[in-house]
């Protein structure tokens, strides 16, 4: 089971846009037969329309703005996110089970904060790796990177991942040997 985000910037925006033209249409159309000035002149849109030549400069320069704006909202739309629930080990059983994303990161940060001598840490969650940064207010920092790694490690072993998570951590100190 691996749930992905919806894509719903992309609909969004695209939704808008139409929306806004719509709504733009439907009021020079009320204008129009209610005897105001609309807001976008009839004339003035045709007149514009056909004195323009497909060799203008404008013309290019839309049609490329236009071109890379579908491209954008059609590659957010395709490519999949990073998924929202990972899937943990079935272990023979009929039940498809999963961790959220910030789930599992708050339970390994929770482990690596757990290890004596760590005053912050900051996890981040990759396909095949977990990176752990964490910051001491210990002068040297020795052992304690494998210290959070094994931590981490023993931690990702009780969830049980689907996919072998690999932890790289890296260790900086507040203070400075004197």
């Amino acid at each position: 089971m691996k749930r992905r985000p919806r894509r719903g910037i992309a609909a969004t925006v695209v939704a808008l846009v139409l929306c806004a033209a719509g709504v733009l249409a439907a009021v020079v159309a009320i204008q129009s037969l209610l005897g105001e000035r609309p807001w976008v002149s009839y004339d003035w849109a045709a007149r514009t329309l056909y004195d323009t030549r497909w060799q203008d400069t404008a013309v290019l320069i839309a049609g490329i703005v236009v071109a890379v704006l579908g491209l954008l909202v059609l590659t957010a739309a395709l490519l999949p996110g990073k998924p929202t629930v990972l899937p943990l080990r079935d272990d023979d059983s009929e039940l498809d089970t999963g961790a959220s994303r910030r789930g599992l990161l708050g339970t390994l940060r929770a482990a690596a904060a757990s290890v004596d001598g760590v005053s912050s840490a900051r996890l981040r969650l990759g396909r095949r790796r977990v990176r752990a940064a964490v910051r001491t207010h210990r002068v040297t920092t020795a052992g304690l990177g494998d210290a959070v790694t094994s931590a981490v490690t023993h931690r990702l072993a009780q969830i049980g991942p689907a996919t072998d998570l690999t932890v790289h951590t890296r260790t900086s100190t507040t203070r400075k040997a004197r």
